[in-house]
Parts: C-alpha cells; structure tokens; sequence
C-alpha cells in the first residue's frame, strides 16, 4: 500500500491524520470489493489413504484398495470484462477414478461451447470364486482351470460429451450437443434350466451416442423449441460361445444385446395469451430401429435379421389460466402411441404345437396411452389454499392370439386429488393431501393354446393389469418457532386393494399392500457461524398375496387344495430406518469444520403361510434379511493466508448384512461349483490431507 502523502496540495494536521487513519481501512475494502466482482480460481491437491480393501466403501469411486491415492480438484475461471468472454475450467475427483473435467468458453448472449470428459467405474461388490475360463471375452470355458480361482468384476464408462450454442439472431439460438460413451468390462452373468445352474461373464465392450440439436425462439408472447434427439448403441461382442457341457440345444451359444438406434423429431412451446393465461404444447415422433444380424444360424427360411422398428408418435397440450385472483385453472391432454411394426416369423417351429401356449412367433405389442388432467386452485379466507384435481389413464394394448397369463386389452386409472393449506401463523405452516384412484379394465381374456382352447392354471393375472383401489395421504408441517430454529414434519400413507380374479375358495392373486413414510427434519442456528442439522425418517412397505399351484378345471375361477396342489400365501414386509446429525461451525477465524453423520437400515421380511393349513403343504419361512450402512465424515479447514488453507478430512464407513442369498449361493456342481460370497461386514477408515489455493 502506498504511503499517505501530501503531492500537490499542503493538508491540515487532522485531514493528514484522518488519511493515515483510514487510508489502510480503505485499501483493505476496495481489496475485499475487487475479489467480489472478479471471478476466483480454487485449485485442491493432496493425498488420501484407505484403511481396508473393501467392495462397496469405493465400488462407484475406484476407492477399493488399501493404499494412497491422489486428490486433485480444480477450478479455474477467467473474464474478460470488455467482452463479457468467460473461459473455465473444472475438474472434479481427478485422483480418483470417478474422475470428471469439463472446459467452457462462451460469450454472454452470443456463443459458447464446451468438451467434458468423465468417467465412471463399477467395481462388483461380489467374489466369485470359479473355474470358468475366458472372464470378460466371447469364449469362455465352463471349467477351463483345474482349480477355482477368485475374481473381482469390474466395469468402467468413459464419456465424452461436446456441445455448443449459438444466438443466430434476436430470439433465435441454436444449441447442439454430442454424447460418446465407452463401457468395457465384466458383469456377473449366468444361464440355467430346471433347477440346474452354471455361471458366466457377460463380456462387455458397448459404445453409445446421443446426439441432440434444437432451435430455440422466443419473444415475449411465444416460445418454441424444435429439434432432433438420436441414439446409437454399438455391441462390438454379438456372441458368447461357451466350452462345456450344453445344457440344452444351442444352449452353448448365446446372443448379447444387439446393435439399435432411435431417432425423435419434436416441437414443443408456449404462448401467453395475457398476463394471467398461458397455453402450452409438445409434438414428436420418433422411431427405434433394431437391425443386427442374428450371430446364430435362424431356422430354415428366416430373415437374417429381426428388423425390429417401434414408431412412436406424441401429442400433448396444456392450458393454464387465472380466472379471478382467487381461483386459477390448469388442463393437460397427452395422446402417445406406441406401434409396433416389427415383421412376424415363427422362429421355434418346435413350439407350435396344439397344447402348447407359444407358437413360436415373437410378438408385436402396440400400446396406445391417452391422459388426462384438470386442476383448480382457490384461495379461501382465513389463509386457506384449496386445490383440487381429477387425473385419467387409459391404456390399449393388442392381444396375443396365444396366450400363457390372463390377459385384458384395455385398463384405466381415475385420481382425485385435493389437497388443503394453510399459513396458520408467521411461524406455522401445514397441508394436508388425499388421492383416492381407482384403475379397473376391459373383460379378461383367459389363456389359450395354439389350438385355441382353454388351458389350467389360469389363476393369476399380471400385476399391472389388474383391479386396484388406491387411497394416498399426506401430511406436511413446517415450524419456526424461534429465528434460529426450523422443524419440518411429513408423514404419507398409501394402501392398496386388490380385487383379484374372485377366485374360489381363495381371492388368489395381490390381495393388499399399505406405504408409510415419516419424516422429521430439523435445523438450528446457534450462533452466526455454527449451524446444525438433524433429520430422521421412517418407511415401511407391505404386500399380501395368495397362490395356487393350478387349477382343477380350465379358467373356472376354482383351485383345489391339496398336498400336490397347496395353497400358500406371502406376507412381505421392508422396513427401512434412517437418522443423521450435521454441522457446519467457524471455530476461529482461520478453523472451519464441518461433521456428518447418517445412518440407515433395510429389514425385509419374508413371511410365507399356508392359507388353507388343513389342506395345503406346510411352508418353510424364508429368513429375515437386513443391511446397515453408517458412515461418518468430518472435515477441518485451517485457513494460512487470505487465500490458502490446510484441510483435513476423515471418513469413517461400516456396511452390514446378514443376507442369506449371496452368504450361501453355489452354482450347480457341473461347472465346478462356483460360489458368489459378500464379506457381510465391512469396516473402512479414509484419512485424506489437503492444500487450498484461491487466486
């Protein structure tokens, strides 16, 4: 700073010491004023060390090893204030192999455009423990070593993602964008039949693209947005040919996902019609494509290839208006279609048999969907909001002329809603919400075969075909006792009423299912620089329903228990649980810290029954399974200068289970009896040191 000295003109004694008074004060404002109005660059480096090898602790962060690893995070940003031209530069978890860095540079109102590159691993929180030979390649061998050997599965996403805009003149801007993703890697896999298992890799080397172009305008009446949205996906691995003992027929040759692409043409907008009335729109129509050369020979006479084409055509439009200052109104149509085009071919010859509930075609499914919703907002004295709504649903689909589950061609779904609210003081607020639908349908149509009769066990139908009632409600508070102190309260409850197929002497099918959530959420300012937080919920879920194993008589609603016939039901329940503590405090002037801890637990329960004891099988009940995940972080920053500091962060994460299905899962003995294991608890400390720079 420079000296307080009189150059041209002589001062007074008390203006020379008003200057040497308040000059640093000055200087120290215009400083504080210039780092506001100028953009900031932050760069992070450091080292972080992981305590334990684990499987989830750094299944999505590469954090799965024990050992160092780098932290890197940076952010640059430059201006130039003549031009209004901005240049940045971000990178997050650089260090780490969920790495992400991304560089923009655009002209305020004008142009701009930007490269970013991130990746994305997922390391398989299971141990396989095999004699398959040829893990993550197309040919794999059932027991290709002479001894079982360990494995840790991995996959890994590399995107690449480049986009520009420009504003090609007043109310008209372009925006384009392109998506390359890479996947490469091994996820767990495996084929079997009639109880008999063996296990495989799924060899994946994919590549995907989306490419997005649309031209934006607007005044102050209209805006519109027309464009062009496409995706490619590329398998570069079309077969899996496995080396061991067949299974089945061709059982050794297996199909991967094929090559597709989809393309969508649109023009969505919107037009106010006045201050209180505005008019909304969208229009599409997209195509997807599947045209891939089958890897294996077809049957005698078939296509080449599926030439799998989906034609989907969109129409929606939307109408809000402000009536009086009291009441608004809104209404939405939405029409799509679905129209499967896909060529018809009997590809299992075997199959078309007169009993037999396949006849060997693939099939085309066509589904046309139209909804619909009307809601009105009034404003009633006392500080009372009312809203109320009607939601409707219809679905058509095409049937099947071969049948193997019950069947209905249309369903739909009516909702009412309202909902009530109220500011009942400056420092309460709450609502209270009920949604009553119901989702009924066309006649059945029973199972046939291809010779066009009735076939047994017609006893269950597909979930999302039939009757339901549903009663949703909810209530939400929000307190504010005190300035410092804030309370959020919110409870939901949702049952479900299945109607089933009435059969006798057991309504089989879903019978019923309830939802509960509780939420209370809260925060507290002690002070202007210590705040704290603290939230807890609790979510339980519940499903009935009852089974036959088959039917006396062809689609006569009946089922005759008996031993070689029992009737069984289940009893599910989950039951989640979740609490956590945070603060965020300014010890000093130079220490920052801030703590959090979660923690949270999954317990699903596996009630199975005999509906009818005297009749039915006894059951065996499935064991109780539960997860727990705590995990603790806390972070201190100590500040050396204006614009450096030191930070300290530790992670503390335990994951616990006592999941029976993966402690105990073997594979058949035929392919060398392979077992998947999960180390049921796993206990992770990170402790990572890092330097902070702000220029």
């Amino acid at each position: 700073m420079k000296p307080c000295l009189a150059k041209s003109y002589p001062l007074s004694a008390l203006a020379a010491a008003l200057c040497c008074a308040f000059g640093p004060a000055l200087a120290q404002d215009a400083e504080d004023i210039a780092s506001l109005t100028k953009p900031s660059s932050n760069l992070e480096i450091g080292i972080g060390y992981v305590s334990d090898d684990n499987q989830r602790f750094g299944q999505y962060t590469g954090l799965t090893d024990k050992g160092g690893y780098g932290l890197l995070d940076i952010d640059i940003n430059r201006r130039d204030a003549l031009t209004g031209t901005w240049m940045r530069l971000t990178g997050r978890n650089l260090g780490f192999e969920n790495r992400e860095i991304r560089f923009e540079h655009e002209r305020q109102g004008d142009w701009g455009y930007f490269l970013e590159f991130s990746q994305t691993p997922r390391f398989d929180p299971f141990t396989v423990t095999t004699q398959l030979t040829g893990i993550g390649t197309t040919a794999q061998a059932i027991t290709g070593s002479a001894t079982p050997r360990e494995y840790h599965l991995k996959t890994e996403r590399d995107a690449v993602t480049v986009g520009f805009d420009k504003m090609i003149a007043k109310g008209f801007g372009l925006q384009v964008s392109l998506r390359n993703e890479e996947k490469t890697g091994e996820r767990l896999w495996g084929q079997g039949t009639f109880g008999t298992w063996r296990f495989l890799t799924d060899p994946i080397d994919q590549t995907s693209r989306q490419l997005e172009a649309k031209l934006n305008y607007s005044t102050d009446a209209l805006q519109l947005s027309g464009g062009y949205y496409g995706t490619t996906f590329e398998n570069k691995n079309n077969r899996l040919d496995v080396t061991g003992p067949a299974l089945f027929a061709g059982s050794n040759e297996i199909a991967l996902p094929p090559d597709n692409e989809s393309h969508q043409f649109y023009l969505a907008g919107g037009y106010n019609f006045s201050r209180d009335t505005r008019a909304n729109f969208k229009l599409s129509y997209g195509r997807i494509t599947q045209n891939e050369l089958f890897p294996n020979t077809p049957v005698a006479g078939a296509p080449t290839s599926l030439d799998g084409r989906i034609d989907t055509t969109l129409l929606q439009g939307g109408l809000t208006t402000r009536v009086t200052p009291k009441l608004s109104l809104r209404a939405d149509l939405r029409y799509e279609d679905r129209d499967d085009k896909t060529p018809i071919f009997r590809y299992f010859p075997s199959q078309n048999t007169a009993t037999s509930t396949n006849d060997g075609t693939n099939e085309a499914r066509d589904i046309q969907t139209t909804s619909g919703k009307i809601e009105a907002k009034y404003r009633l004295p006392n500080n009372f909001n009312l809203t109320g709504g009607l939601d409707y649903v219809e679905k058509k689909r095409n049937s099947p002329p071969v049948r193997s589950v019950d069947f209905r061609e249309t369903t739909d779904e009516t909702a009412v809603r309202a909902e009530l609210r109220r500011t009942i003081s400056e420092t309460l607020s709450g609502a209270v919400s009920a949604i009553v639908s119901q989702r009924r349908g066309s006649d059945w149509l029973p199972n046939l075969n291809n010779g066009g009769t009735a076939t047994t066990g017609d006893l269950i139908a597909p979930l999302h075909l039939i009757d339901r009632d549903r009663n949703t409600m909810r209530l939400t508070m929000n307190w504010m006792p005190t300035e410092p102190l804030s309370v959020g309260f919110r409870l939901d409850y949702s049952d479900d009423d299945y109607k089933g197929r009435n059969l006798v002497p057991n309504d089989l099918g879903p019978r019923e299912g309830t939802a509960q959530f509780l939420s209370l959420d809260a925060a507290y300012r002690f002070s202007d620089t210590v705040q704290g937080t603290a939230w807890g919920s609790r979510g339980e879920n519940t499903f009935k329903n009852a089974l036959c194993q088959s039917a006396a008589v062809p689609n006569a609603n009946t089922c005759t228990a008996s031993n070689a016939s029992p009737v069984w039901g289940a009893d599910l329940k989950n039951i989640s649980d979740a609490f956590g503590l945070g603060l965020v405090a300014k010890i000093t002037a130079k220490i920052d810290l801030t703590a959090d801890l979660a923690y949270s637990k999954v317990k699903d329960e596996m009630g199975l029954q005999s509906i009818d004891p005297a009749n039915s099988t006894a059951v065996t009940v499935l064991p109780d399974t539960s997860t727990k995940i705590t995990t603790l972080k806390l972070s201190a920053k100590y500040a050396l200068q204006r614009n450096s500091a030191v930070r300290l962060i530790y992670v503390y994460d335990r994951y616990e289970t006592d999941d029976w299905t993966w402690a105990n899962w073997n594979y058949s003995p035929a392919d060398g009896g392979t077992t998947v294991r999960q180390d049921p608890d796993q206990k992770v400390n990170f402790l990572g040191v890092s330097y902070y720079y702000s220029f």
